[in-house]
C-alpha cells in the first residue's frame, strides 16, 4: 500500500513518498546529527525495490537541505527536481555546494505548473504514475519573477518555493508549500489551481507568516492540516480545521487504504478526537492514532 511519512527533526522539513507503482519520492532534506544514520537506512530500505527515485527540493533554504551531501552519497541523486533559479548566498554550506551542483547538473529537472514527465505524472508498460503534479510555480509570473531576483541577490529563497500535490486514484490527495509565506500566497491565488485536498503540509513550517490564506484554506478545504516543528509561539494553529502538530506527535506515517488513511505516530501518548478507531496494531515502530476517512 501507498505511505507516507514526514518526519519531526526540529525546525526543517523532509518526507518520503513509496508509491504504490514503481517509485519513491523524497520531498527535502533535514538531516540531523542524531538521526541521519536511522533515517538514512530508512530511506535505503523503504527505496530498495523500487526502480525510480526522484528528490523534489522546494526550495534551497538550509533548513530544506541540511545533509544533501550525505542523502546524495548515499542514494546517488539522479533524479533531482527542482525549481530552475540562480539563489545565491554569502556563506556556502557544503550542502548548498551539493544542491547548486544537482540543480546545474546533467540529472536537474526543472518544474513549473502543469509539467508532465515519464513516470511523474505519466505511466506506461513499464512502470505506473508516481501521481505527483506541480501547481506552482508559473516560471513567467511576474511575482515569482520578482522572488527569484530577491533570492539571486542573496535573500531569502522561500517564495521560489514550488507547488507539489501527490493524488492516487480512490485515494487520498496531499499538498507541500515549502515555505511560501502568506503575503506572496494573496499575491498569486488566482493563478494556482486550488481544489480539494485532503491533508495539506502548512507551509513554513506551520508558522503565522506562512499561513494559508482564507481564500486558498476555502478551496483547498482540507480535513487534515499538519502543522510542523516551528517555535510555539510562532504557529498558526488553524482554528476550525483538524490538525497534527509535530512538536507533540512527532514523526508521522500515512498508510493509504483506498479511502483510508491509517495514521501512525511516534509520540506514544499523542491523542486526537477526530479520527475513526479501526482497531489497528502499531506499524514500524509508530503508534496507531486513528484513521482517517476520505
Amino acid at each position: 500500500m501507498p505511505t507516507v511519512k514526514s518526519f519531526a527533526i526540529g525546525n526543517g522539513d523532509m518526507f518520503y513518498i513509496k508509491h504504490g507503482s514503481d517509485n519513491f519520492t523524497i520531498i527535502d532534506c533535514c538531516l540531523t546529527d542524531d538521526r541521519m544514520g536511522s533515517i538514512l537506512a530508512e530511506l535505503s530500505s523503504e527505496s530498495k525495490n523500487k526502480g525510480i527515485t526522484r528528490f523534489i527540493s522546494t526550495h534551497p533554504d538550509q533548513d530544506h537541505i541540511s545533509g544533501l551531501e550525505e542523502l546524495d552519497e548515499h542514494l546517488n541523486l539522479i533524479n533531482f527536481y527542482v525549481v530552475k533559479n540562480n539563489v545565491s548566498k554569502s556563506f556556502e554550506t557544503a550542502d548548498f555546494k551539493r544542491y547548486k551542483a544537482l540543480r546545474d547538473g546533467d540529472h536537474a529537472y526543472y518544474i513549473s505548473k502543469g509539467c508532465t514527465r515519464k513516470w511523474m505524472n505519466i505511466g506506461d508498460e513499464e512502470r505506473g504514475s508516481a501521481g505527483l503534479n506541480v501547481w506552482w510555480p508559473i516560471t513567467s509570473n511576474p511575482d515569482f519573477q520578482s522572488a527569484l531576483a530577491d533570492a539571486a541577490a542573496g535573500l531569502p529563497p522561500s517564495n521560489i518555493s514550488c507547488i507539489v500535490s501527490y493524488s492516487v486514484e480512490d485515494g487520498p490527495s496531499m499538498l507541500w508549500l515549502g515555505d511560501l509565506e502568506t503575503d506572496f500566497m494573496e499575491k498569486i491565488t488566482e493563478k494556482v489551481p486550488l481544489r480539494k485536498v485532503d491533508i495539506v503540509f502548512a507551509p513554513h513550517h506551520g508558522r503565522d507568516s506562512g499561513k494559508l490564506p482564507k481564500d486558498w484554506l476555502s478551496k483547498l478545504n482540507p480535513e487534515l492540516i499538519v502543522i510542523g516543528e516551528a517555535q510555539s509561539a510562532h504557529l498558526n494553529y488553524y482554528a476550525g480545521y483538524n490538525t497534527m502538530t509535530q512538536n507533540s506527535c512527532g514523526d508521522i506515517l500515512f498508510e493509504t487504504r483506498d479511502s483510508k488513511v491509517d495514521i501512525f505516530v511516534s509520540d506514544s501518548v499523542y491523542s486526537v478526537d477526530y479520527l475513526a478507531d479501526d482497531g489497528l496494531d502499531h506499524s514500524r515502530g509508530l503508534y496507531y492514532v486513528g484513521t482517517l476517512y476520505v
